[in-house]
């Protein structure tokens, strides 16, 4: 586990965290509104969720993208949001009474306190939260997140491809990733990159449709606040076009 560094909450580069942003709102909503109803599986309700998917504004999860596949929105067509409400509970800053999704008092406190709330956020999902239920396929990689991250750390610098990174830290070639190794360059975005871009740590830069899709990472200027890690040494300087 590496530690976060510390952050203050006027901090500009938290204006990166599509997480963080999306749990205010839900703290936000839910001291307007009142507790958020669940189904009887224990999903939030499609009201809070058809309202998440316009107020969140999720990178390539908005409202228009989950519409165009979707005529109703219920939680499991709704992955970031299905993510958030895991996370939020493992965190304690909700928990499930009474038939609805309840603040605690730690997330009433935290909401003042952005800063603290993301490094608690980033400490659930990048070592608490077990991201095997998101995927289609069993599985986790090999590695830990001092390899992972010190890797990045330097590949990311300027931009690098998700193939790349997986050439690097899977030991496969970067042609077979979406081929013969598919299965491992799917647990390594879902376990890995996803979150550190959710928590906006990475940022993803997408070309092409369909299989013709490639993936893009960069650091987004949160990485070097929250992260200290041995390859800081190492970095060259940014190449500016």
């Amino acid at each position: 586990m590496i530690p976060f560094k510390p952050i203050s909450d006027d901090e500009p580069a938290l204006a990166h965290a599509p997480l963080l942003k999306a749990t205010l709102l839900t703290i936000g909503y839910i001291e307007t509104n009142g507790p958020i109803g669940l189904t009887p599986s224990k999903a939030l309700k499609r009201y809070f969720v058809q309202w998440a998917a316009e107020a969140f504004a999720w990178p390539n999860y908005t409202a228009e993208d989950l519409y165009a596949v979707n005529k109703v929105l219920n939680e499991a067509d709704f992955l970031p949001l299905m993510v958030l409400h895991d996370a939020l509970l493992a965190a304690k800053l909700v928990r499930h009474f009474k038939g609805a999704m309840q603040l605690t008092v730690l997330a009433r406190k935290l909401s003042a306190k952005p800063a603290e709330l993301w490094t608690l956020l980033a400490g659930t999902l990048l070592y608490v939260l077990d991201h095997s239920k998101y995927a289609r396929f069993a599985g986790t990689p090999v590695g830990n997140w001092s390899i992972f991250l010190n890797v990045i750390n330097v590949e990311a610098q300027n931009i690098v491809t998700e193939g790349r990174l997986c050439s690097l830290l899977l030991g496969t070639r970067e042609e077979n990733i979406w081929g013969r190794d598919y299965r491992l360059a799917a647990a390594f975005h879902i376990h890995v990159l996803r979150p550190l871009c959710w928590l906006g740590l990475l940022n993803e830069h997408r070309t092409g449709k369909g299989l013709g899709r490639k993936e893009f990472f960069s650091k987004t200027p949160l990485w070097s606040v929250a992260l200290a890690l041995e390859t800081d040494r190492d970095l060259q300087p940014l190449t500016r076009h």
